[in-house]
């Protein structure tokens, strides 16, 4: 007799290997925003929110306040959690700061405001 493996076809998932390698669920992109709100007059704040949970804020401010010669702060918010508060303008150079360091991708990051 004669042995013959038979391949019988199955569904062909594309998203399986992506379903594997994200916990927190398939096609879900976890976004870093960066806004600027107006004070009174000339004066604004650039507020950065949806930094991963177990980055050290702090550190974060320390090194963005040395970097741009601006104050900041780390405040904590019921609903959005940690949020980076920095003096002025600084929605673009936050930008940059964070894909430089390595803290979270180009393609992550979404700068809003004027």
């Amino acid at each position: 007799m004669v042995d013959i493996e038979v391949q019988i076809p199955s569904a062909f998932d594309p998203f399986a290997d992506v379903e594997q390698d994200s916990g927190s669920g398939a096609g879900v992109k976890e976004y870093v925003h960066i806004r600027i709100q107006q004070r009174n007059g000339r004066k604004s704040l650039t507020t950065v929110q949806g930094l991963k949970k177990e980055l050290s804020y702090e550190k974060i401010l320390k090194d963005l306040k040395k970097e741009f010669c601006c104050n900041g702060t780390v405040v904590q918010d019921k609903e959005l959690g940690k949020v980076i508060q920095l003096q002025g303008d600084q929605r673009k150079n936050v930008s940059a700061f964070l894909s430089r360091a390595g803290i979270v991708k180009k393609d992550q990051i979404k700068i809003h405001g004027f």
